[in-house]
């Protein structure tokens, strides 16, 4: 698990360096088979090392390492058990926090919102590392790669720590753009025509632009 709890503390350093996360605030997880390495609790992520993170078992059981997992363990483990997902990334991005704090949804206004699955859900509020905030959280993802969490933040899941991480960004930019888009007037939402003509083109191998 050693190359696994470095590529964490990478992905880490990532997320404090472009300011997805504040302090000790935001966890990164990543599983392979039964194990999961996640980042621990009461550490900066941008000061993490590899010993830091400890390994457990998808039940929760501390495998090795010296320091307490995450508070939001429960939330990670209920989405690999849910989820195909080997990896996830949660944050407290600015603007995916403004979004998640006064909207129930983040509309398709840019049609790369298909990339994380569409419509992006918020997740329902519930108290940090509870079994319902996790149960809020599995809800909010079904069908999708990411989902903002109600007066919270962000999470995202991938099949690698790198496509959880992008997921993440992206997810960030559409919640600025949207932001954004609101200081010069209503934003315009992409309708259903709009986003199937999008996937219509892309599955004929004509690309993103």
């Amino acid at each position: 698990m050693m190359e696994l709890q470095k590529e964490l503390c990478r992905y880490g350093h990532r997320a404090a360096a472009l300011g997805l996360v504040i302090g000790t605030s935001g966890n990164l997880s990543v599983r392979r088979d039964s194990l999961v390495t996640v980042t621990p609790s009461g550490v900066a992520l941008d000061a993490l090392t590899p010993d830091d993170c400890p390994v457990l078992t998808l039940h929760g059981e501390i495998v090795s390492g010296a320091r307490a997992p995450s508070s939001e363990t429960p939330m990670h483990l209920a989405l690999y058990k849910a989820t195909g997902a080997q990896a996830v990334v949660h944050t407290h991005a600015m603007f995916g926090t403004v979004v998640a704090s006064t909207l129930t949804e983040l509309p398709p206004i840019h049609y790369n919102a298909l990339l994380l699955g569409g419509t992006v859900r918020v997740a329902e509020y519930a108290t940090y590392g509870t079994p319902e905030l996790a149960a809020h959280v599995v809800e909010a993802l079904h069908g999708r790669q990411a989902a903002l969490m109600a007066n919270h933040g962000s999470v995202s899941i991938g099949r690698t720590l790198e496509e959880a991480f992008e997921a993440t960004r992206l997810l960030e930019w559409l919640c600025e753009v949207y932001v954004r888009a609101l200081g010069v007037g209503a934003p315009r939402v992409l309708t259903e025509d709009e986003l199937v003509a999008v996937i219509e083109r892309a599955s004929k191998g004509s690309g993103n632009a």
